[in-house]
């Protein structure tokens, strides 16, 4: 996982206000894996990487420390955009005649 996971997680839950006991209680693990987890010591899995998303009501990404600059659109989702502002201009084009 990426380097920065473990620190992330750790702010996470203090910006929060929430003690890593609790937090290990409200995910369903040990502290101690959860200490692991927070200081790189140990990995988790892709379902306790959602988890953790979930909890902390944060995306994957973030969790992972990985972010698109903020202006960038998805090319898929700028590809679909197109269609439908193709389709629009259609539409309003034939209601005007």
């Amino acid at each position: 996982m990426n380097c920065e996971f473990p620190k992330i997680i750790s702010n996470l839950r203090k910006s929060k206000g929430i003690s890593q006991k609790q937090a290990a209680i409200d995910l369903g693990i040990s502290q101690a894996l959860l200490s692991h987890y927070e200081k790189g010591i140990r990995e988790c899995g892709l379902d306790f990487l959602i988890k953790l998303s979930d909890y902390y009501e944060v995306t994957c990404d973030e969790l992972l420390g990985v972010s698109a600059p903020a202006n960038t659109i998805p090319k898929d989702v700028l590809s679909s955009l197109k269609k439908i502002a193709k389709e629009a201009e259609k539409i309003l084009n034939n209601q005007s005649l």
